[in-house]
């Protein structure tokens, strides 16, 4: 596991590290001898002043929370659309006479087991060079004479925007596997975290208990839901990874033929 591969996992830390600290930093100035009297000057915000920043709070963590499932969702899409035309041309090829037929099910076999196992670099944000050269040897296959006279030029028309839309899909999950944090975005977030945290604190200067309470409650939500978001930045890491699999299935023949 390296830093800059999983540095999410550091960032999740450090939201929830960051909160906690800002909570206890903030109940010791409140309730410390040497500055009750400072705080206390500070009485007289109204509660509906919260909403202003935790609008602004809860609308950043929303915009970040969607730009992750977006991305999630697009990934999940790049897989099921390229095991489609995975199957798309294994039942293509099924017009091809022998060996023909037998060699370029085996191409889309190959590419197929080598695209699933590209998870491996796509988890490190990085992307198989055997992968790719499959998907260019598939592309010189299908535009190849023999297989013109095999299926046909308008076949052969279908089978080549199916491989070019394989390869669209490819590129479209290693740009979503590269995709990186944006730390000005999180410490934003984490700027108008502390501001909800010591606004709540000033809304409720008079009353110590109800503003630790407050604030706990505030950081219970917050922070947990922060590092959730940041653990999933990337759609092909655990915990929560888009799955393989489909393509796998598509290239399942029946008995190889």
């Amino acid at each position: 596991m390296t830093l800059n591969t999983h540095d999410h996992y550091l960032y999740a830390l450090v939201a929830l590290l960051g909160t906690l600290f800002a909570v206890v930093a903030v109940l010791k100035v409140m309730t410390h001898p040497a500055w009750q009297g400072r705080v206390q000057s500070l009485r007289g915000v109204v509660p509906p002043f919260i909403n202003i920043v935790g609008v602004l709070f809860g609308l950043t963590l929303a915009f970040i929370a969607n730009d992750t499932w977006n991305a999630h969702d697009k990934a999940t899409n790049a897989v099921y659309r390229e095991a489609d035309q995975l199957r798309s041309l294994t039942v293509l090829s099924g017009s091809m006479p022998q060996p023909l037929r037998g060699q370029f099910r085996q191409q889309l076999t190959d590419y197929a087991r080598a695209s699933a196992d590209e998870w491996q670099q796509l988890a490190q944000r990085q992307a198989s060079p055997q992968a790719d050269a499959l998907s260019s040897a598939l592309l010189l296959s299908v535009a190849s004479a023999d297989v013109e006279r095999a299926v046909g030029s308008n076949v052969q028309a279908v089978m080549l925007k199916g491989v070019a839309d394989i390869r669209q899909a490819r590129d479209l999950r290693i740009s979503l596997s590269q995709t990186h944090l944006n730390p000005l975005k999180w410490l934003g977030m984490a700027y108008l975290g502390l501001l909800c945290i010591l606004s709540v604190a000033v809304v409720h200067v008079d009353h110590p208990r109800a503003a630790a309470a407050s604030i706990i409650l505030f950081a219970l939500s917050a922070a947990p839901t922060a590092a959730i978001v940041l653990v999933q930045g990337n759609p092909f890491q655990q915990p929560s990874f888009v799955s393989p699999q489909p393509i796998v299935d598509a290239v399942v023949v029946d008995g190889g033929k």
